[in-house]
């Protein structure tokens, strides 16, 4: 009875609204493309792996400016890892995007080195030693040092670089996948996942624990099936782009028709995904492709068309309605403290912060940069650390956000809560 049961929702995932026309997609495609690589012109902000990623997993590339942006990384990323690594701080997420994002671009990963305690070792060797602590971690506190996505990044990263992963390594993935321990139920983390353990079982370096394995991967299928909402979106908009990817890699036929699909294109076309790092997710699954695809990448006879005409700088004036919005903030001690604040309408709530700072009603914070843009890492002398599993968990009206501070806008009268969170 089950297989009839999974076959129903496999069809049902492949259902949806009749296709837009060929070209209309096209020229979506390119389009979201032309915006990625417009996001990589300002000198000012940090290379991005996983936007080079997307770009070269699209079909119409700009060689000079993605060459460009690979340089920037071998130069600015790298000294980033590199500090990372000299002061015994975890970094296994972006070793891995750093790893898949110089494979898309056959670059020979053996050339890239890093110096610790004076030691010369190459990138992979790196990354390997960072799955190995994250693991005897998971066997010592029953958790990786980072989370669930950045070690499942890992495996694959190393995966579709030829490496074979250890099936210690790979054991505490299928065995968490199995306990239901992954990211708490994230789809993003169970997609990763599901990419990270197909490719192992399509190296076939995993052959004694196949079955254990196969049930795996048959989890992860289902869970993100069952997160698919009625709209189209697997989770939630940012976490649809991972989720086809995964599918895709775990040999699910995502038609052209899906409504998965379609839902991702929709909000293309309602500008949702203007973060780059969104975006990033989201175009090799319109093109129906995924982060596995890198291991046979040959990056002969690329399209070199894409190219980005000139346009007229948009300037945005402040908005002359204000709404007021309470900000409420729940440190570890859960004492609440409220404060109001005036912003004008359609500010991000990074601004509206920065506005109640300037009051000086008590409220202060502190912000860090990531790959995703800021996020806040100290509100009222707080900290809210990776090293300690805590964060700021943000919620409007109790609603909580799936954008970051940079990117949620304020349209109406609401209440932002800051809570001091663990995961």
């Amino acid at each position: 009875m089950l297989p009839l049961v999974i076959i129903s929702v496999l069809l049902a995932f492949t259902s949806g609204k009749p296709c837009d026309t060929e070209g209309s997609n096209g020229e979506l495609l390119l389009s979201l493309g032309k915006n990625l690589l417009r996001s990589l012109e300002g000198q000012d902000s940090a290379p991005n792996p996983s936007v080079h990623l997307a770009l070269r997993l699209s079909n119409s590339h700009n060689l000079a400016k993605e060459s460009e942006h690979l340089n920037r990384m071998k130069n600015h990323l790298h000294n980033d890892i590199q500090n990372s690594l000299s002061n015994n701080q975890p970094v296994t997420g972006l070793l891995a995007l750093y790893t898949l994002a110089l494979k898309s671009s056959c670059y020979d990963l053996n050339t890239i080195t890093f110096t610790v305690a004076q030691e010369r070792e190459t990138l992979l060797t790196h990354l390997k030693r960072q799955m190995e602590q994250e693991k005897e971690n998971i066997a010592y506190s029953h958790r990786p040092l980072t989370n669930y996505y950045q070690y499942s990044l890992g495996v694959l990263a190393l995966c579709v670089s030829g490496i074979r992963v250890n099936n210690h390594v790979t054991n505490k993935l299928i065995k968490t996948t199995e306990h239901e321990h992954v990211g708490h139920g994230s789809t993003d983390t169970y997609a990763m996942t599901g990419m990270a353990l197909q490719c192992v079982k399509d190296a076939g370096s995993h052959v004694h624990n196949a079955v254990e394995l196969e049930t795996a991967l048959t989890k992860i299928k289902q869970k993100l099936l069952a997160a698919r909402r009625a709209d189209g979106h697997i989770g939630n908009e940012y976490s649809t782009g991972l989720a086809v990817q995964a599918l895709l890699a775990m040999g699910n036929d995502v038609a052209e028709c899906a409504a998965s699909m379609q839902a991702m294109r929709t909000d293309v076309r309602a500008n949702k995904y203007e973060n780059p790092m969104a975006a990033s997710q989201i175009l090799p699954a319109l093109h129906q492709t995924s982060y596995m695809h890198i291991k046979n990448k040959s990056c002969l006879n690329e399209d070199n068309s894409l190219v980005l005409e000139p346009i007229d700088p948009v300037v945005t004036l402040p908005s002359e309605i204000t709404v007021t919005i309470m900000v409420e903030v729940v440190p570890s001690s859960g004492e609440a403290t409220l404060y109001s604040v005036d912003v004008p309408k359609g500010s991000s709530l990074l601004a509206a912060l920065e506005l109640l700072a300037a009051k000086n009603v008590g409220f202060t914070f502190e912000k860090e940069s990531s790959l995703w843009g800021p996020f806040l890492s100290a509100v009222n002398g707080e900290q809210a650390r990776q090293s300690d599993r805590r964060f700021w968990h943000l919620s409007s009206d109790g609603t909580a956000l799936n954008q970051g501070v940079g990117d949620f806008k304020i349209e109406a009268p609401q209440k932002i809560t800051l809570k001091n969170s663990t995961y």
